[in-house]
């Protein structure tokens, strides 16, 4: 069959879960049988979402292949449970750079090269290429920001191109937020009225909408919305807010809206394999009965007065989804480490926790709070998940306070450090010299072989996740440009801190432990296991973290 297209349009607000209805939408017609692939189409110029700051757009998510991508490209993944990769993630960077290189090149044989319709076909182009490279009958596109933003105007450009023009098969979703404001006490659909208004300007009749907001809304309500935005009541669509995001592709089945999209498209639908999905919500909600608390210590929380959870977004998936698995539900207590760094007493701000995360991280700030976090974990015998930054930190504070070198550091925050337990990989000397930042880190899948024997080692035989078992190499997503030093290995090992993971190819440090002998559960992985977490998978090491801080 032709390639049938979705378009995931957003209005009022960011941020509503134009990527978990996207991503629900492709579970839902997966499940029917259909072939289908994703494209996340992002307004900003940058090549990719790795040098942009986490709390400016949330926790970058880490691909198979290295791609750092927006943080839908996880809810893609875990929804859908399969890879997604470079070709899935499209950014108006990209696009104007792919254009303005062809140019320079006269690939365009002397035509003035303007926006429609060169820019709009390279975004075509684009999404035809995730299409073929992914095999896909229908592709499910989510538009970036909201309707009216004058930075994403090509991509509805683009979509609407394929429709009038092209004469190629799309439907278009909008995903719009109903508020309910307290003194007043109803959905107020005006706002969404407005969104659509900003579509209709540009050519594009949605043909569904999808409400978002703190409540269902009602038969008056679809009735309004029907009767201002042009579309049949039957196709506005409840979306309300849910215990956990992963129950919204059973609250959209129950409305058909799978068999409304196929019928749009010319196709038939087909029953649905949901069984498993549906195992998989009893036991969310049966996981309410227990609750666990462990904090997480890092320095993405703030922005202005406010707090928010997206810079960490993957970690508290991956969390959520291992103590779903245990039966038990994750309360996370967020510590900024600037807190403990300037003073406020670890135990004010860590006692009774039942575990400590440090996670992903970058530079000096904070740091001195984090490791002060490690230090009362390891003494406490609280379990402790170190992830990249957090194993890291982990070696500079064991080498402090146990093997006696005052002055250890990482030499990305000290790098006159007599003792730089944590240096620079060799391969990206040259890369940070002339401030190669984009994409040229140690990025993307890579082999690790495992100590027999070890917490990690256990974990992985658990849940049978070993690549080759025999060998026990698994593999796993890395980002990062600094290492453990292995000048000071032996120094450590005779101290009890070991190394049980160490990459295929350059044998760098990927996992250290404490033996239980010593600890509960202390461990540190180099890489990022929370991206490789799925609902109905979670990774082995956050079930082995969680089935500790149980005990």
């Amino acid at each position: 069959m032709p390639t049938k297209y979705i378009f995931i349009s957003g209005g009022v607000l960011s941020g509503l879960g134009k990527g978990v209805t996207a991503a629900s939408i492709g579970f839902l017609l997966e499940a029917r049988g259909f072939r289908v692939t994703t494209v996340k189409c992002e307004n900003y110029l940058n090549i990719d979402a790795g040098l942009i700051n986490p709390i400016e757009h949330g926790d970058p998510f880490l691909c198979e292949d290295g791609t750092e991508a927006d943080m839908d490209m996880g809810s893609y993944e875990k929804f859908m449970d399969k890879n997604v990769l470079r070709h899935n993630f499209v950014t108006m960077g990209q696009i104007y750079q792919a254009v303005i290189t062809r140019e320079r090149s006269f690939a365009y044989k002397g035509e003035d090269v303007e926006t429609i319709p060169h820019v709009t076909d390279e975004i075509i182009k684009r999404i035809n290429e995730a299409a073929r490279k992914d095999k896909a009958e229908i592709v499910v596109i989510e538009l970036g920001g909201t309707a009216g933003e004058y930075q994403n105007i090509l991509y509805y450009e683009a979509s609407r191109v394929l429709k009038i023009v092209k004469k190629a098969p799309v439907v278009h979703v909008h995903v719009s937020y109903l508020p309910t404001p307290r003194h007043l006490g109803e959905p107020k659909t005006k706002p969404t009225q407005l969104s659509v208004k900003f579509l209709q300007s540009m050519g594009i009749q949605p043909d569904f909408i999808v409400c978002r907001g703190e409540k269902a809304i009602d038969k008056r309500r679809r009735e309004r919305l029907a009767m201002f935005c042009n579309v049949d009541p039957d196709q506005v669509i409840n979306n309300p807010d849910m215990d956990t995001p992963y129950a919204v592709p059973i609250v959209l089945e129950g409305q058909q809206f799978a068999q409304k999209i196929l019928k749009i498209l010319g196709e038939s639908d087909r029953k649905p394999k949901l069984e498993g999905w549906k195992k998989f919500l009893t036991r969310v909600e049966t996981s309410k009965k227990k609750t666990i608390e462990i904090a997480i210590v890092g320095k993405y929380f703030a922005t202005g007065d406010y707090e928010l959870r997206d810079s960490y977004a993957a970690l508290l998936d991956a969390l959520d989804h291992a103590g779903w698995q245990k039966g038990v539900t994750i309360k996370t207590r967020w510590v900024n480490s600037e807190r403990i760094e300037k003073g406020e007493p670890a135990e004010n701000l860590l006692g009774g926790v039942d575990g400590v995360i440090v996670p992903i991280g970058w530079g000096p700030r904070g740091v001195e709070g984090m490791i002060t976090a490690i230090k009362y974990a390891r003494e406490h015998k609280i379990p402790y998940l170190g992830l990249c930054y957090g194993m890291q930190l982990a070696v500079v504070e064991f080498a402090r306070n146990v093997l006696g070198f005052s002055d250890a550091n990482t030499t990305e925050c000290d790098p006159d450090s007599k003792h730089p337990v944590i240096h620079i990989i060799p391969s990206q000397k040259e890369k940070m010299a002339r401030r190669a930042y984009g994409g040229t880190m140690r990025l993307g899948r890579w082999e690790c072989r495992v100590k027999s024997g070890s917490i990690a080692d256990s974990a992985y035989i658990a849940s049978g996740a070993y690549d080759d078992t025999q060998k026990k190499i698994v593999g796993e997503r890395h980002r990062h440009r600094y290492e453990v030093n292995d000048d000071y290995t032996k120094q450590f090992e005779a101290k009890g801190m070991q190394f049980t993971g160490r990459s295929v190819v350059e044998d760098l440090a990927e996992i250290v432990e404490l033996p239980q002998s010593m600890h509960p559960f202390f461990l540190g992985t180099q890489f990022h296991p929370e991206y490789r977490s799925r609902p109905l998978s979670p990774h082995p090491l956050f079930l082995a973290y969680i089935a500790a801080c149980l005990v």
